[in-house]
């Protein structure tokens, strides 16, 4: 692990708080539904036996990787097992995003990073009346996500294929509002704010945006201290991998940082 990612660690450990430090009613209860159970969403084996086909998938794939690229895998020729063993949302952070999916309410999801589709999976289970647009920038890899999804019989996903900054403005005007809008796909300071300001322009009052990796490098941390920094941005939570965006604009502005 890069020596950035470590140390960012750290400062978060020193300073972040439990749940019996958070004086918000909405953040408490957010730990204890969301943040806190372990057991796996129910409905969700088959998606994990799918994680497990996956990671014994020994295809190479031709890959175009149109952002901040991978640490750990190398070139456009990949096997599909190795994005699976190091691209995918563990099964603790799919299940999260579940969870959260259905803290909110949700109808409408937002998810932008496709990958190889698991966790656009656990977010249509979260959802199953409701809509999940999931984008991605890999024709290669969204072909194999598609196949996820026929084999789980998910059928209100919706994939779109090609650089975000080409198909993000026609997706978010196409769709309602995002009850959940998750950005994992370009792990680059400017991108990353683009993409935010762009969410929170469609975002209802009650919705969440969520950020992945936002320690993953000095960037990111700058792009994650600005969207803090947003008046939009009413309730901020860092949790070291994650960060979550409520606009509750009828309450004073809070930021948290949260072990759990």
């Amino acid at each position: 692990m890069p020596l950035h990612r470590v140390a960012a660690w750290a400062r978060h450990h020193a300073t972040a708080t439990d749940r019996h430090g958070v004086h918000s009613p909405f953040v408490f209860r957010l730990v204890n539904e969301v943040l806190r159970p372990t057991a796996p969403p129910a409905g969700t084996t088959d998606i994990e036996a799918l994680r497990a086909a996956l990671l014994r998938d020994g295809r190479h794939i031709e890959v175009t990787d149109r952002g901040a690229g991978s640490r750990r895998m190398h070139g456009a020729q990949r096997r599909v097992r190795d994005i699976a063993a190091h691209a995918l949302c563990t099964p603790r952070a799919a299940a999260r995003l579940h969870r959260l999916a259905r803290f909110v309410n949700a109808t409408n999801v937002l998810e932008m990073g496709t990958s190889l589709g698991i966790t656009a999976l656990y977010l249509a289970r979260a959802v199953p009346h409701g809509r999940v647009v999931t984008m991605e920038g890999c024709p290669a890899t969204l072909a194999i996500a598609r196949e996820q999804f026929a084999a789980a019989g998910q059928h209100h996903i919706e994939a779109v294929a090609g650089d975000f900054r080409d198909t993000l403005p026609g997706v978010l005007d196409s769709m309602p509002a995002p009850d959940l809008a998750f950005i994992d796909g370009h792990h680059a300071e400017d991108p990353t704010l683009r993409y935010y300001a762009q969410c929170m322009a469609h975002a209802r009052p009650g919705a969440v945006i969520v950020l992945d990796d936002i320690h993953w490098s000095p960037g990111m941390e700058r792009a994650w201290r600005m969207i803090v920094g947003d008046p939009q941005a009413t309730v901020t939570i860092d949790l070291h991998r994650m960060g979550l965006v409520f606009p509750y604009r009828e309450q004073a502005k809070e930021h948290f940082r949260l072990r759990y």
